[in-house]
């Protein structure tokens, strides 16, 4: 190197280590202001109870090809076509004054700016009352997240285009079922197979149940609604196709077989893995829907005699402060702070929905084993479910992300998240009118 390069060099490093120094002193800067701790607020409610009715109806998800397949960090493969078409399944409920849709997406998740469209245009349609929700298969398209935080680590580019393909979807699977509506009957079941799941991050091992609601009208079921918990990560990574996964096959196949319009709703997956090794990729889908819907079958439902309650509530929980200790380097944590905040809301959903003796705790995240059961010990909740109305992450107990453990390596907030997610999560059961916990 030449005495005058090598001047200009020492010359620009002061220049250089003030610049990176001045930048990290900006990334660091508290740009995330003061986050309030506010009580929870019940956004809308609907009670009713009488004789239940129902209409169901699914349409396929017209994603705007090409689109990036969602749900691993970069790099990710940009499909052209889906290996089985995606959908969007509703069912609308109704018994007395009260009128509720519930909408089941082939998606990785939901965001709110999804829920507030459905929700505008399902109002339209005489549908007030709507909770949406995720499959949370790891295989279908993005795009629909504005969110920094979500493009980077999971959905890819915005592109309004899929945020509209979901909406349409939806909207119509929800004016479908609104036009089918006919008298049904309520059965309910549940069946477990613990060895169909694992932990993948230890902590309380999931349990394998599957629960399943059966809406029979007078000839034939008209919706089937079947609540399981388990990550949908069954199809490789880097498969340049578009792919609901085993959610999608699982209703599939229930429906072929006569059981109405199915609906698969997640629990509380957060750690939970699928545990079934039979084939690759679709095949080991196929497979493992197959052996779900046999548990499905065994899951032998029972009538539910008289008028049916039938109840919603959408309460409003303010969030805490965003903190990514556990996810950056200590160096690095006020700059990781100020990235997540850029792209954290200040409030989220938790919703309750009562049908019957089912009482339905939804949790805009991916709530784990150990902390759904502590909201239904909180609650008295029969079910939690995750992936609903939004979603602000995972969701582990405040033990668990204090040591540093389990899912709260993943979790976007502090051990706070889990204390306002409760305190809503009772406002919300105590509205629907939850039976009082243990």
């Amino acid at each position: 190197m030449s005495s005058s390069r090598r001047s200009i060099l020492r010359a620009l490093l002061p220049f250089a280590l003030l610049t990176a120094g001045a930048a990290y002193a900006l990334a660091s800067w508290n740009w995330c202001g003061r986050w309030e701790e506010r009580t929870p607020v019940v956004l809308s409610q609907v009670r009713g109870e009488g004789a239940l009715r129902a209409g169901a109806a699914k349409v396929a998800l017209s994603p705007p090809f090409p689109v990036v397949v969602a749900g691993y960090a970069p790099p990710r493969p940009e499909a052209s076509q889906a290996e089985v078409p995606l959908q969007a399944r509703a069912v609308v409920l109704e018994a007395g004054s009260a009128r509720v849709g519930v909408v089941s997406l082939e998606l990785l998740f939901v965001t709110p700016e999804i829920v507030a469209q459905v929700r505008e245009r399902a109002a339209r349609a005489g549908v007030r009352e709507v909770l949406v929700v995720a499959t949370h298969t790891h295989s279908s398209f993005g795009g629909y997240d504005a969110r920094w935080v979500a493009q980077l680590s999971g959905t890819g580019r915005y592109v309004p285009a899929a945020v509209d393909a979901v909406v349409a979807g939806a909207s119509e699977a929800l004016e479908k079922a609104v036009a089918s509506m006919t008298d049904v009957t309520l059965e309910v079941g549940s069946a477990a197979d613990a060895g169909l799941v694992s932990s993948r991050s230890g902590g309380q091992t999931p349990d394998g149940q599957l629960t399943r609601v059966v809406l029979k009208g007078a000839k034939a079921p008209v919706a089937e609604v079947l609540v399981f918990a388990a990550h949908a990560t069954l199809i490789p990574r880097k498969r340049a196709l578009v792919d609901p996964d085993y959610p999608g096959r699982l209703s599939a196949l229930r429906e072929a077989a006569g059981s109405g319009v199915t609906l698969f709703v997640q629990g509380s997956e957060g750690n939970a893995s699928v545990a079934f090794s039979e084939g690759q990729g679709a095949e080991r889908a196929a497979g493992f829907a197959s052996r779900l819907s046999a548990l499905a079958d065994g899951a032998a439902p029972a009538a539910v005699e008289g008028p049916v309650r039938l109840a919603f509530a959408r309460v409003q929980a303010a969030l805490p402060r965003p903190d990514s200790s556990r996810l950056v380097p200590a160096f690095t944590r006020a700059a990781g702070d100020n990235f997540l905040c850029a792209s954290s809301p200040r409030e989220t959903e938790v919703d309750a929905l009562a049908l019957g003796p089912l009482e339905l705790l939804a949790i805009p995240g991916e709530p784990t084993t150990a902390a759904g059961r502590a909201l239904v010990t909180l609650t008295g909740a029969t079910h939690v479910l995750g992936l609903a109305n939004g979603y602000v992450g995972y969701l582990d107990t405040a033990e668990q992300v204090l040591s540093g453990q389990g899912e709260s390596r993943r979790q976007y907030f502090g051990p706070t998240l889990m204390e306002r997610l409760g305190a809503a999560s009772r406002v919300a059961s105590g509205t629907v009118g939850f039976s009082a916990p243990e």
